[in-house]
């Protein structure tokens, strides 16, 4: 954590833990070399370690090892999954179904195959507490939708999706359930089987792990049936002129030198979270939002967003004041939350404001950051009258 500050900006990229710096450190220092390629001990130590990482992360969402496709990060998957399923499963006059507190990566990736393929895209509205109304999806659900993209926990609003629920409705008219996690995989048990979606995506850096990396799961026969994302070393079978064959998931999607070192990292941070569990994580962070959330429902300026059971996330604003100026001066008491629109356009436009401010939680918060951030907005108010 930066010493002296109340970070609390963890749902746009969490603080790196010891044991992932160490792990960083050593791979680029006594241990790197590169994978897949060198016939040297060194290269297959490395890459032992590499496709280790991949079956840590298998474990760690309910996977097998060979549905774990290593990406920069959840924007890359989901942009992989529309170009490569998508773009090769649908035609003109099939449906989409998003909802309306999407993640810019999960809502534009779609609208531009839609714009190429002559899809169309519907929209899941919310509940009164800022839920995915899922008894309105079930009514607006037809054979003609072929995917559903949802976010398992809101970034916005920290609401908590029953993915369950939403794969058997999608099911239910034969359409495929992706499932952005980049909020849910750092503090709620992810077991894709369990949850019966059939692509899951989330970042490496939310999960405190490294930058650039970050994982799409699908299903094996999904895969299989998929053509590359992107052409180059590594994916290959054979390459002639005449023709070039391609390696099976999940190397075919893994086109060039992958990122290494984030890879090791991922693995570092995922037994990270592992050994403090994340049902305690969870609960800490559940703790923090309470607090928070009492604390600020007793402030006549201030209006709470999200559903009161929210996952680590508390969204906020104050009467006449712009989110970036709370940001600013909360700054000046080295309280450090974000202030805008978040990457979600149409849900700020849902809920008639332009941006939000939003405290967000992770293992290192304590009360001591809460009563930081609430003495920063009382700061605010007297401030702005």
């Amino acid at each position: 954590m930066p010493e002296g500050w109340a970070y609390l900006d963890t749902a746009a990229t969490a603080q790196k833990p010891r044991p992932v710096i160490d792990a960083i450190t050593r791979g680029y220092a006594q241990d790197y070399a590169t994978v897949h390629r060198g016939v040297y001990q060194r290269s297959a130590d490395m890459t032992l370690a590499y496709e280790a990482a991949r079956r840590r992360v298998a474990g760690f969402i309910g996977a097998q090892e060979n549905e774990v496709v290593f990406v920069r990060g959840a924007t890359e998957g989901i942009n992989l999954v529309a170009q490569c399923w998508a773009g090769t499963q649908l035609k003109a006059g099939d449906r989409i179904l998003l909802s309306a507190l999407e993640h810019h990566s999960n809502i534009v990736p779609w609208q531009m195959m839609a714009e190429a393929k002559g899809l169309a895209i519907d929209v899941v509205p919310l509940t009164a507490d800022h839920r995915i109304d899922l008894d309105a999806m079930a009514a607006m659900l037809t054979p003609a939708h072929k995917l559903v993209a949802l976010a398992h926990v809101s970034n916005v609003l920290g609401s908590v999706l029953d993915v369950r629920r939403a794969a058997d409705l999608a099911h239910g008219v034969g359409a495929k359930l992706l499932v952005d996690g980049c909020q849910a995989v750092a503090r709620l048990g992810v077991d894709v089987r369990a949850l019966d979606c059939d692509f899951y995506v989330f970042s490496g850096h939310k999960l405190y792990g490294p930058t650039g990396i970050g994982v799409l799961w699908g299903r094996a026969e999904l895969l299989d049936a998929m053509p590359p994302y992107q052409g180059g070393g590594s994916m290959i079978d054979r390459v002639s002129f005449e023709r070039t064959t391609y390696a099976p998931a999940p190397t075919r999607f893994e086109a060039g030198t992958p990122h290494i070192v984030g890879v090791l990292g991922l693995h570092a941070a995922i037994d990270y979270v592992s050994a403090i569990g994340l049902d305690r994580i969870h609960a800490h962070e559940t703790a923090l939002v309470r607090t928070t959330r009492e604390a600020l429902a007793g402030l006549n300026s201030v209006t709470l967003f999200g559903p009161e059971d929210s996952a680590g996330i508390v969204s906020f604003a104050i009467h006449g004041v712009h989110p970036h100026d709370i940001g600013t001066i909360l700054d000046e008491s080295r309280v450090a939350i974000r202030a805008g629109h978040h990457c979600a356009q149409p849900l700020m436009d849902l809920l008639g404001v332009p941006a939000t401010a939003r405290a967000s939680f992770g293992v290192y918060n304590s009360p001591a950051d809460v009563d930081a951030l609430v003495k920063g907005i009382e700061r605010v108010t007297r401030i702005f009258g």
